[in-house]
């Protein structure tokens, strides 16, 4: 671990500074994820969904940063190569040959079902901790995402 300004001690810097690398190697694979259903997506409900997909990924990415700048400033480094990112993921891999514009809202909806779930362990953890700032980074991230599966669950009638 590095020097940090956090007044966390080094053994909760490092718990936190590793479930945030987790939920940074889930957020980059859904990340990458979404894209593929934003290049992919065909159907009736195109007009609508192609931007809502790009509206996700580009939120998405903004919050990676944010957890991954969290980690570094915690002491740690933050992980995120591709091949790290494959090997890590807690997410399913997405099936690349779909294009209905359904099938993509229900596979990204089960994907970002998953990823919530992490995101509340983590928060847990930083409660654990007292860590009120790595718990209000994921809480944000949480609300965001609770509200874009809250859309596609809409979507499908859920």
């Amino acid at each position: 671990m590095y020097r940090s300004p956090s007044v966390l001690s080094e053994k909760a810097r490092f718990a936190l500074a590793t479930t945030l690398n987790e939920r940074l190697v889930d957020g980059l694979d859904l990340h990458s994820q979404i894209k593929v259903a934003h290049w992919n997506i065909k159907g009736p409900n195109f007009a609508a969904l192609h931007p809502l997909f790009e509206t996700f990924a580009v939120g998405l990415a903004m919050h990676n940063d944010s957890l991954a700048e969290r980690a570094v400033t915690l002491g740690a480094k933050a992980y995120g190569t591709a091949r790290h990112v494959a090997k890590a993921s807690r997410l399913p891999e997405y099936p690349q040959e779909t294009v209905k514009d359904l099938e993509h809202v229900r596979l990204l909806a089960d994907r970002f079902d998953t990823y919530l779930s992490g995101l509340r362990e983590s928060r847990k953890q930083a409660q654990e901790h007292q860590d009120l700032d790595t718990e209000g980074l994921l809480t944000d991230v949480i609300t965001a995402f609770e509200k874009h599966t809250w859309f596609l669950r809409a979507t499908l009638g859920e």
